[in-house]
C-alpha cells in the first residue's frame, strides 16, 4: 500500500513525528499522519494553513507500507455523528493515544474529517513493524496559487 505525506521540505529528511497535538493524538504522543491519496494529503495541509503558509517550500513523500503489516481500522460508524467537531477532539485523541499505547498495530486507518468516505493512515513510529515502512520517493510539492487566493 502506498500512502502520502506533504510536509515542509525542511522536515522531509525522514519519517518523523513531532508529538504535537492533532486530531488523533494529544501532545507528547507521537504518530505520523499520512493520507490515502496525494489530493487528500494536499487538502489536509490546506485546511490547516493560511494562504501565506502554503507558499513555503513543501515536499511530498510517497511511502510504502508492506501489505503484510496489519492495520487497525476505525470506521466512521464506530464514532459519534459529531466526531468531526472541534469540541470532540478529545475523543479522537483518546482513541489515537489508546492505539499507540497498546502498540498492537503499526498502522491505524481513520476516516478523513475533510472528505467523506476517504481515509488517512496513522503510523506508529515505536511499533516493531515501523522499520518495514519506507519512503520510496520524496519530491518538491507546490500548492496551486489559486488555493486560498481570495
Amino acid at each position: 500500500m502506498l500512502v502520502y505525506r506533504i510536509l515542509l521540505t525542511e522536515y522531509a529528511g525522514g519519517l518523523m513525528a513531532s508529538g504535537r497535538a492533532a486530531r488523533w493524538n494529544p501532545n507528547e504522543v507521537k504518530m505520523i499522519y499520512t493520507a490515502s491519496s496525494r489530493s487528500l494529503a494536499c487538502l489536509e495541509n490546506v485546511v490547516h494553513r493560511g494562504q501565506v503558509g502554503l507558499t513555503r517550500a513543501f515536499s511530498i513523500m510517497t511511502i510504502e507500507c508492506p501489505d503484510r503489516i496489519k492495520i487497525k481500522t476505525i470506521h466512521v460508524h464506530d464514532l459519534p455523528s459529531n466526531w468531526i467537531d472541534f469540541n470532540q477532539m478529545q475523543l479522537t485523541q483518546h482513541i489515537g493515544e489508546k492505539w499507540i499505547r497498546e502498540n498492537k498495530y503499526a498502522i491505524l486507518c481513520v476516516p478523513s474529517s475533510i472528505v467523506e468516505d476517504e481515509v488517512n493512515y496513522l503510523i506508529n513510529p515505536d511499533h516493531h513493524d515501523f522499520k518495514q515502512i519506507s519512503i520510496i520517493k520524496t519530491q518538491p510539492f507546490t500548492f496551486d496559487k489559486r488555493i486560498k487566493s481570495q
